[in-house]
This record gives structure tokens, sequence and C-alpha cells, in this order.
């Protein structure tokens, strides 16, 4: 897998050759042009209902194809962390959810196509708003509801999904 920064070796202002000014930045020597390659932001949320289960997805796509995953995904520019995660848990398993609980950031690497991005993950806590509606949707295989001690770890898609789930594990 290759980072991001690896496929900038013309200056995207003027076109010229760019050099490495940093670990995470490249700059043009021509024009002065400076680009620094940060994470990108993706939100996740551990829903539990009434039951004290959690909803967990299948995922339907690469990476991680088949394993376990939480609702959410990338935040979109001009959204706040809190409005992309309602947005994505709509698109991905038709949920409104309740007031939302900060658990935990997480860095993660999310590998697609060849390129492996860094991004940093924010997670919260919510309980559903009317859990009947809940289906799998855009980019879900399928849904389960398992208790949160029973989520098998070696079937989680994303090292950060486990750190999160072991942050609301020990929230008071």
């Amino acid at each position: 897998m290759t980072a991001p920064i690896e496929f900038f070796r013309c200056c995207p202002k003027c076109g010229q050759p760019v050099r490495r000014a940093a670990a995470n930045a490249i700059q043009c020597p021509a024009c002065g042009f400076s680009y620094y390659f940060n994470p990108v932001v993706a939100v996740g949320v551990l829903i539990t209902n009434a039951e004290g289960r959690m909803l967990w997805i299948r995922r339907a796509k690469e990476p991680g194809k088949g394993k376990l995953g939480l609702p959410g995904g990338f935040v979109d520019v001009g959204e706040t962390a809190e409005e992309a995660l309602r947005r994505e848990t709509r698109e991905e398993v038709n949920l409104e959810l309740g007031p939302l609980e900060f658990l935990c950031t997480c860095a993660n690497r999310y590998a697609y196509e060849g390129v492996t991005y860094p991004v940093l993950d924010i997670f919260y806590a919510a309980s559903p708003r009317a859990v009947e509606s809940a289906s799998a949707l855009d980019d879900v295989d399928s849904l389960c509801w398992l208790k949160p001690g029973e989520v098998p770890l070696d079937e989680i898609a994303f090292p950060s999904v486990a750190v999160a789930l072991n942050c609301w594990l020990r929230r008071p």
C-alpha cells in the first residue's frame, strides 16, 4: 500500500517537480507552494438497544468486507462530526440517534484501491430513537445485535473499532 503523498511528484499549482519537505508535506521549489497531508476524519457510533445489545454491521465492501464494523463513515466538507455521524447512521442502518456521548478518538489507516489513507476516527455512543426501523442499507451486508462482551474481536474490521469497544466497556 502506498501513502497518498507518494502520488504527488508534481506541484498541483504550477506543474513543476516537488520535493518532500517533511514526512507529511511536499513543497514546490519553483513556486513555493506547500501541501500538508493530514488525516481525514471519520466517525463511528456504538449503538445499544434497550436490552443492552450493540448494533454491528457486516461490511459489504472492502476494506474489511464481511467483517464487523460500526455505523459511520467519513466526515464531508462543511459537516461537524456529529452531523456526519447522524447522516452516515441514516444512510447505513436507517436509524435516527438520540443524544450522542463522546467516547474516544483513535488514529487509523484505511487501505483503499492501493492507497493507505491516514484517518482520525472519532467514536460516540448513542441509543436509537426507534430500533425497529434498523435495516442494512448503503455499504452494509447485514446487521447483528450482540452483547458487548460477546463481540468476536478477530472479526472486527479495523483496530480502532476494537479500541472504541474497549472504551465503551471501561466507561462508568
